[in-house]
């Protein structure tokens, strides 16, 4: 069986088990069925309020997740290559990954006001810890072997960092990503409910405030659905193209 139709009989699993639940309950306030909310999932793509908050939460993802990237590549890869600067910075990262995400989010507000500067810096900075993490654990692990080899062929420092470091952290990069995007997301959505005026995470905490339960699973769904097709068609083939020199 194809691992197409694998996902698609386990979300026919997870939407049948669904289904049970939504019969079992029998109350439409609390769990509703999984049919019942398509003509309200037709009526937010017709009014354009679907798309709307999508993209407005989706451009907020995007734009932290390559802020977090960046900035922890950069500081793991350095972390990792220079044990003095390591042991210089390592208590502050034991810090910000200890330090709730909800601190850091309600901090960015106050200080530098509801606005889209401070949502995306909070979700950036909640994830730049654990990219330097995973990042720094990839440099101390690159072979020294091939380091000495560089420099026997007197490569250039770009040459080096493109056919000798970037190979050997691509699998800790794509670590990296995945569990970034995964959390980033989440992020993102309590950004947005608690202090912005569009994307998933302020139609939820409006319906919320309704008891809409409905509602809530209507935007909610449609950006898990996003994430998902950013997982498969993006995140995974890439991590596969990255290993395939492992595999060789």
């Amino acid at each position: 069986m194809s691992a197409a139709a694998t996902r698609g009989l386990s979300i026919l699993g997870l939407l049948a088990l669904w289904s049970a639940a939504a019969l079992i309950s029998d109350d439409p306030t609390i769990l509703p069925a999984p049919w019942t909310l398509l003509p309200r999932y037709a009526q937010e793509i017709e009014n354009g309020k679907l798309l709307h908050h999508l993209t407005a939460t989706l451009l907020r993802v995007i734009a932290a997740f390559v802020l977090a990237m960046g900035l922890g590549i950069a500081l793991g890869y350095a972390m990792g290559r220079y044990p003095r600067l390591d042991r210089w910075l390592d208590p502050w990262l034991v810090v910000f990954l200890n330090l709730p995400a909800l601190v850091l989010i309600v901090l960015c507000y106050l200080w530098i006001g509801l606005n889209e500067t401070a949502a995306i810096l909070a979700v950036t900075l909640n994830k730049v810890p654990n990219v330097t993490t995973v990042i720094r654990e990839g440099a101390r692990s690159l072979s020294p072997d091939l380091d000495a080899m560089a420099g026997v062929f007197r490569m250039s420092t770009w040459a080096r960092l493109r056919h000798v470091v970037l190979p050997q952290l691509a699998p800790f990069v794509t670590a990296a990503a995945r569990s970034g995007i995964a959390v980033i997301w989440k992020i993102v959505l309590v950004v947005e409910f608690l202090g912005r005026s569009s994307g998933v995470g302020f139609q939820i905490h409006l319906y919320f405030q309704l008891f809409d339960v409905g509602m809530v699973l209507v935007y909610a769904l449609a950006f898990i659905a996003v994430m998902l097709l950013i997982e498969w068609a993006l995140l995974q083939p890439w991590e596969r193209r990255v290993r395939r020199w492992r595999l060789a």
